[in-house]
């Protein structure tokens, strides 16, 4: 993805706002907004940053889980499900 296409004035957003809109929703890439030419903010579509979110959910969850294979915190697969096993039948 190319984000020197992608960038607009915030003057243009101003003037063209529902197209830019259309535009983010249809195209699903991120528009950088300059102001006095400088990168001053990103925009995009409401599901591309759903799916963002999710996805650095996604990868704290796997650090998390790397943080704690490195500090030792790991039990056998066996030993886990064995427990799981003895938990469920004693309901």
């Amino acid at each position: 993805m190319r984000y020197s296409s992608q960038v607009k004035p915030i003057s243009y957003l101003k003037a063209n706002a529902a197209e830019v809109l259309a535009r983010l929703t249809e195209g699903r890439e991120p528009l950088v907004i300059t102001q006095n030419g400088e990168a001053k903010a990103v925009i995009q579509d409401v599901a591309s940053y759903e799916e963002t979110q999710e996805t650095l959910a996604l990868l704290k969850i796997l650090a998390l889980g790397n943080a704690e294979v490195e500090a030792g915190k790991v039990k056998p697969a066996g030993e886990v499900v064995a427990r799981l096993r003895a938990k469920q039948a004693a309901n």
